[in-house]
């Protein structure tokens, strides 16, 4: 039933894929490695990797977390809080529809995320999410914390549209 709910294999294009379950160290050193925007993430719930069959390496992590935002910290509501995939078509669709078999799974009632202005949440729509909120551009969080001074992103952009993902469970 397990192999059933978190597709443990499945063929995207011509690869032969299987998800494994990773740790936050693991998944935050390949976000650092391989993420195009985001550096590591903070916190999480459940990590997830992707890896080739033949191979054994991991070609892309899924990292489902509390959200971020405290209006949604409702205890029903899960964050999908990074995907990050290299060298394989299709597998984000793939992760997020893991993502929801997962929270559906550990009692969540609804799944969010956020995308950037310029990415077209192809992903997101295959996997079953609808949009339901856009963002205005913002300073980055970290700027008006004095405290938090340190954990400022200096290379992260600040002032980007983002939209607001949804999937009820």
């Amino acid at each position: 039933m397990t192999q059933q709910l978190l597709f443990d294999r499945i063929q995207l294009g011509r690869k032969l894929m299987r998800t494994v379950p990773i740790t936050q160290r693991e998944a935050k050193k390949f976000i650092r490695l391989h993420h195009r925007h985001n550096r590591e993430l903070r916190g999480s719930k459940v990590c997830v990797g992707l890896q080739a069959d033949k191979h054994l390496t991991l070609t892309g992590v899924l990292v489902v977390g509390r959200p971020k935002a405290r209006a949604y910290d409702d205890g029903l509501t899960a964050e999908v809080t990074r995907t990050c995939v290299i060298d394989c078509k299709n597998a984000n669709s793939f992760l997020y529809g893991v993502a929801r078999k997962l929270s559906t799974l550990l009692g969540y009632r609804r799944l969010i995320t956020y995308t950037r202005e310029g990415e077209s949440g192809a992903s997101l729509k295959a996997a079953g999410f609808k949009l339901i909120a856009t963002r205005k551009p913002r300073k980055n969080w970290a700027n008006s914390s004095v405290k938090l001074k340190e954990l400022r992103d200096a290379g992260a952009e600040e002032y980007v549209t983002r939209y607001l993902w949804e999937c009820l469970l």
